[in-house]
């Protein structure tokens, strides 16, 4: 290499691959940023617990009960009347409708709302027909 005669021509086919590799590295960055931004963040979606079961699809011969907008959008089904009354005494639907708990949970947290929230018991055949109703439409186990 001669001294002061400026950059060979290899020197700068190497200059120009690592501007191109460099190039392709930012847009690619770019790129890939701009698509993670584009789904909107959802603080209220479940996140994915690896040690819990893989849940059964939803056997699509079975359709979701309809939302009744006269019982604050709860699903059409035996007990839905008696759960909406029950409930909202205390908190809105929105409250039921975002929760999927285990059947355990479902039993444990009734107890809790008796015992430490004042939550008014109603007879065995209405509790068991409202927690009937809250397992088979807000269960995880489902």
């Amino acid at each position: 290499m001669r001294r002061g005669s400026g950059p060979q021509p290899k020197d700068m086919a190497m200059t120009r691959t690592l501007t191109s590799l460099r190039l392709a590295l930012c847009l690619s960055l770019a790129i890939g940023a701009t698509g993670a931004v584009a789904q909107a963040y959802d603080p209220m979606r479940p996140a994915a617990n690896p040690l819990a079961p893989s849940a059964p699809a939803p056997d699509p011969a079975t359709p979701e009960a309809a939302p009744n907008p006269e019982l604050g959008d709860l699903p059409d089904g035996d007990g839905a009347e008696a759960t909406y009354y029950q409930c909202v005494a205390c908190h809105s639907t929105a409250i039921i409708r975002q929760q999927r708990l285990t059947d355990a949970r479902w039993d444990y947290l009734w107890s809790w709302m008796v015992k430490e929230q004042g939550m008014y018991e109603p007879d065995d055949e209405t509790k068991d027909e409202i927690l009937t109703y809250l397992k088979t439409h807000f269960s995880s186990e489902r």
